[in-house]
């Protein structure tokens, strides 16, 4: 029986810096920008889905297309008449980006209003990927109804993976943001935060705060993501260091996470432990950085 991963989020349209004041059109998005890493890691055996809404313009057509031909399952995405994709527009300098975005009107943001669909989605995989992000997007009452189908899955004993990826601008206040982002590591079997996201916003001191913090919630196993200074693995009440691959050259951060985060679960859903597992997301990572754009071709990556 086909192993499944099901990565649940919002693809957007991307605009990124092409030289000569030119823009490159491309498709990302932080839960996408993580299929497309899975499926560059994984066996064809093993099969990378994808949850959204998309409309039903143009643009959206491309999507689907994009997708399918990269070899991520569309089966699970509903199209919505007369919505459209959201979109971005990435500014770089000395390699850190900064993000325009034109979403309010995205049809991602509908993606869990129709449960019956989520639940038979989730309940064709094995382990399930989504983020703070996916779940910023949604009104309140969708954010329950896939907190509620996590939870399931979770007890289920399905593996629920989780980017907290913290991102102010999305949510209607802090207090909100805090608790959902919360109640989404509830729901969650592994967590992958950002140490810089987690001291900023929930004042974590140290890596070992934030480890502590998220397995008090739940989940068994916690990744802590701090960029050029490596990563930390916490599982078992145990914690492990695992260096940063340093990159060729730095020139665009743009799904440093994502990528890490697509290594890593690839390498788990092989059977590699939690720490050579995080040391090949790594290794993913300082490759993607080392070009431009969210997506980079499967060939570039290490093996």
């Amino acid at each position: 029986m086909t192993r499944r991963i099901l990565s649940i989020g919002e693809c957007m349209v991307e605009l990124s810096q092409a030289g000569n004041g030119l823009l490159r059109k491309g498709f990302a998005g932080d839960t996408f920008n993580t299929a497309w890493y899975l499926r560059a890691n994984l066996p064809d055996d093993v099969a990378v889905d994808y949850l959204t809404c998309l409309g039903d313009d143009a643009l959206s057509g491309e999507m689907l297309s994009f997708m399918e031909k990269a070899g991520i399952g569309t089966d699970h995405i509903r199209q919505v008449p007369g919505k459209t994709p959201g979109l971005y527009l990435i500014s770089l300098k000395d390699g850190e980006r900064t993000f325009s975005y034109w979403r309010d009107t995205s049809a991602a943001r509908m993606l869990a209003d129709d449960a019956e669909h989520l639940r038979r989605a989730i309940e064709t995989a094995d382990v399930v990927y989504f983020s703070g992000i996916t779940l910023a997007i949604l009104s309140p009452t969708a954010r329950e109804t896939l907190l509620s189908e996590l939870r399931r899955a979770k007890a289920s004993g399905k593996t629920v993976a989780y980017d907290p990826n913290i991102r102010p601008r999305l949510w209607e206040n802090r207090e909100v943001m805090l608790d959902t982002i919360s109640a989404g590591a509830r729901a969650a079997t592994i967590v992958l935060p950002s140490f810089d996201d987690e001291n900023t916003h929930f004042g974590d001191p140290n890596v070992a705060a934030t480890i502590e913090r998220y397995q008090s919630l739940g989940p068994r196993q916690v990744i802590v993501k701090s960029g050029a200074q490596g990563a930390t693995v916490g599982e078992d009440g145990e914690t492990i260091f695992v260096p940063a691959a340093r990159p060729e050259s730095l020139v665009d951060t743009t799904s440093a996470g994502d990528s890490f985060n697509g290594g890593l679960l690839a390498r788990l859903m092989m059977g590699s432990p939690l720490p050579e597992a995080a040391a090949h997301g790594a290794a993913v990572a300082s490759v993607v950085i080392a070009h431009h754009g969210a997506l980079i071709d499967f060939a570039l990556l290490p093996g």
